[in-house]
C-alpha cells in the first residue's frame, strides 16, 4: 500500500512540475475582405464573405457572417441588393456574374 502511495505522489509531483502552456490562438483575422496570412493581407473567400455580411448589415440587413459563408443562395440574395457597392462588387460577382467578360 505504501508503494502505491509513493508512486501516486511521484506521478502527482511530476504532473505538477509540468508547465501548462496555452496553445496559440488559431483565429482567422480579416480586414475588409482580406486575411492576414504570414504577415501579408490576402483576399480569401472566407474574409470576402464576412465583408459582404458586414456591408449588408450597414445597409440594415440581418446577415450573419456564417449564413453568408455557408448559404450561396442567401449570399446571392444579399448581393442582389448591395452588389452595386464597390466594397463588395468583386465578392458578389462570384455568385451573380454581371455578364460582362474581359474576353
Amino acid at each position: 500500500m505504501a508503494k502505491q502511495h509513493t508512486v501516486l505522489l511521484a506521478l502527482l509531483a511530476a504532473g505538477g512540475a509540468v508547465t501548462i502552456v496555452k496553445p496559440a490562438e488559431a483565429k482567422i483575422r480579416c480586414n475588409e475582405g482580406f486575411q492576414l496570412v504570414d504577415g501579408a493581407m490576402l483576399s480569401t473567400p472566407y474574409c470576402r464573405d464576412n465583408y459582404v455580411a458586414a456591408v449588408a448589415r450597414k445597409y440594415g440587413f440581418d446577415a450573419p457572417d456564417a449564413k453568408v459563408r455557408n448559404n450561396p443562395n442567401f449570399k446571392r440574395e444579399i448581393c442582389r441588393w448591395i452588389g452595386h457597392d464597390i466594397r463588395v462588387k468583386d465578392a458578389c460577382e462570384e455568385v451573380e456574374p454581371s455578364g460582362r467578360s474581359r474576353f
